[in-house]
């Protein structure tokens, strides 16, 4: 490929993904809407209901946020009453996530949204499984 076919948006590995995913967190949205959720707090809520608590830096590995991106989200998740937030004792800098009971029982409302989500990508299970695979595989190498 020459340097001018190289520089074309159809040859750009970002671009697909980039609008791929813009256009399945509007899906995302769409139905969390009905959690009073944004994607974002679907993903925190995610990590939560699977771990029940951690402290902000393992919650942001875990979901490639930082904690100047994660403060704010956890606050408006603390207001609604989902999550509580306290300092660790032994070392006040950490802060740790904890799932409250009220989060907890979101979890249940919450088990259709991947279904509802499956039914608006247009893959079989084996083609969703390979894009899995190979975005964890870049994910896991950059």
């Amino acid at each position: 490929m020459d340097k001018n076919e190289s520089l074309k948006i159809e040859n750009q590995l970002c671009f697909p993904l980039y609008a791929a995913s813009k256009e399945i967190i509007g899906k995302y949205n769409d139905i969390l809407a009905e959690l009073d959720l944004t994607y974002t707090q679907y993903i925190v809520m995610l990590v939560l209901w699977e771990y029940s608590s951690l402290s902000v830096k393992e919650l942001g590995a875990k979901i490639y946020l930082d904690s100047g991106t994660l403060t704010p989200l956890l606050k408006k998740l603390d207001k609604k009453g989902y999550i509580s937030r306290t300092r660790q004792e032994e070392d006040e800098r950490i802060v740790i996530v904890t799932l409250t009971e009220k989060g907890a029982k979101l979890k249940d409302q919450a088990k259709e949204v991947p279904i509802k989500i499956g039914k608006c990508i247009p893959l079989s299970s084996e083609e969703a499984k390979t894009l899995y695979t190979l975005l964890y595989k870049i994910l896991g190498n950059l």
